[in-house]
């Protein structure tokens, strides 16, 4: 078992950024010999339903989270400093993916 887990991973769904399809990322972790790994698209969660089906297939323990833009000040400003942050959902007590998708949602309006 590897002991490596990679926490910031980009799906196609990580508009300009990802080009891995969730499919391929799972059966390279399996065969890597990794217990979990984690999503972290830039502001969106549309890979969630397979990226959680294929990693239960392929007996990994999905982290689902999502890479957020912090904006300081106005957002239409066009000289304006990016942050990014990474929010990973920590256990079932928390609900991960009902905050996770409000956060997504909110940074979308």
């Amino acid at each position: 078992m590897c002991d490596l887990v990679h926490l910031h991973v980009h799906t196609e769904y990580s508009l300009l950024d990802g080009a891995s399809r969730v499919a391929d990322l799972m059966h390279r972790a399996q065969a890597l010999g990794m217990s979990a790994m984690a999503l972290s698209d830039h502001g969106n969660l549309f890979a969630v339903p397979s990226f959680y089906t294929e990693a239960e297939k392929a007996g990994l323990k999905p982290i689902i989270g999502c890479e957020f833009y912090i904006v300081e000040g106005d957002t239409f400003t066009k000289d304006k400093t990016l942050y990014h942050q990474l929010l990973l959902a920590k256990n079932e007590e928390w609900d991960p993916l009902e905050s996770t998708c409000r956060h997504a949602s909110l940074s979308i309006l």
